[in-house]
């Protein structure tokens, strides 16, 4: 048994990291109020714009255009959104199995995989996989993200597509659907012609100044809020699964204190019965 020093010594380090835990688990709690609004809040948004690209993708004039048609996909991008610190319980874990997933995929089918990762986690992975290229790599985009965060990573998006660098792009991310339950998810961005569209959304459009400039910006503004949605979802998913990991850590915490304080306890009286022992025999041996 460890002697009383020892226990003593972990029992102090075992409440400091129950310290940092519990702090941690404050903090995301409050930070997941917020952001789990926000995602919520911008969701019909998100809806609304992908049934405009819906109903974009079955015009005419749509269906010969750039960006949604489709193409022999030889290389396939991936943008992942991971993030930067651990304690998140398996939120990165859950992105990154996914994108081994898509890529084992593209290994059978003899495609060039590329990824631009948000979030160090993700890039940290990429950087050890063989023939994967990791094109770019973008600092998560803080409690408050904002439009202009967004915007680089758009354009670095559209360019890579536009110059025909990559014939298909997919965004993975963790969808939000309650604190202590999130999903990953895979989306097409690019091209954007959504796989479910049908003809019931088929219009007569009159296009100003033309439809190829009308098309291009629109579909543009349509895709920034489904990659502006996905990371909302996942800075609110982020920060509930750092919650649960944090509380989860907190009670191992207390119950390694009350397991080590038992054994502190066990191991003083087990001293005190040796000395009593001790003087016993001591006061025996002089009576003697």
């Amino acid at each position: 048994m460890p002697s009383t020093i020892v226990l003593k010594r972990r029992i102090g380090s075992i409440r400091s990291t129950r310290q940092i835990t519990k702090a941690m688990e404050l903090v995301s709690a409050s930070k997941l109020r917020r952001a789990q609004q926000i995602a919520l809040r911008s969701r019909a948004y998100q809806e609304l714009a992908y049934e405009l690209l819906q109903r974009l993708s079955v015009l005419p004039e749509a269906k010969t255009h750039q960006l949604f048609a489709a193409k022999k996909i030889k290389t396939r991008l991936y943008v992942i959104v991971t993030s930067s610190s651990g304690l998140a319980g398996a939120y990165n874990a859950n992105v990154i199995k996914d994108l081994l997933g898509r890529l084992k995929r593209d290994q059978d089918e003899h495609v060039t995989s590329k990824v631009i990762a948000i979030g160090n986690k993700g890039a940290q992975f990429v950087r050890r996989l063989k023939d994967v290229k990791l094109l770019a790599v973008y600092q998560p985009f803080g409690d408050n993200p904002t439009a202009d965060d967004i915007r680089p990573l758009l354009n670095t998006v559209m360019k890579v597509y536009k110059d025909g660098e990559v014939e298909a792009i997919e965004l993975i991310y963790t969808s939000f659907i309650s604190t202590i339950s999130q999903k990953v998810v895979d989306m097409l961005l690019l091209p954007a012609a959504a796989p479910d569209a049908d003809d019931h959304f088929t219009t007569i459009s009159t296009f100003e100044p033309d439809a190829e400039t009308v098309i291009d910006q629109v579909t543009t503004r349509l895709i920034e809020a489904q990659i502006w949605q996905a990371v909302l979802e996942s800075l609110a998913s982020e920060h509930a699964m750092r919650m649960v990991a944090t509380r989860n850590a907190t009670d191992n915490a207390n119950e390694l204190i009350d397991d080590y304080t038992l054994a502190l306890n066990t191991a003083r009286q087990a001293a005190i019965t040796q000395e009593l022992a001790e003087i016993t025999g001591g006061a025996e041996a002089l009576n003697a």
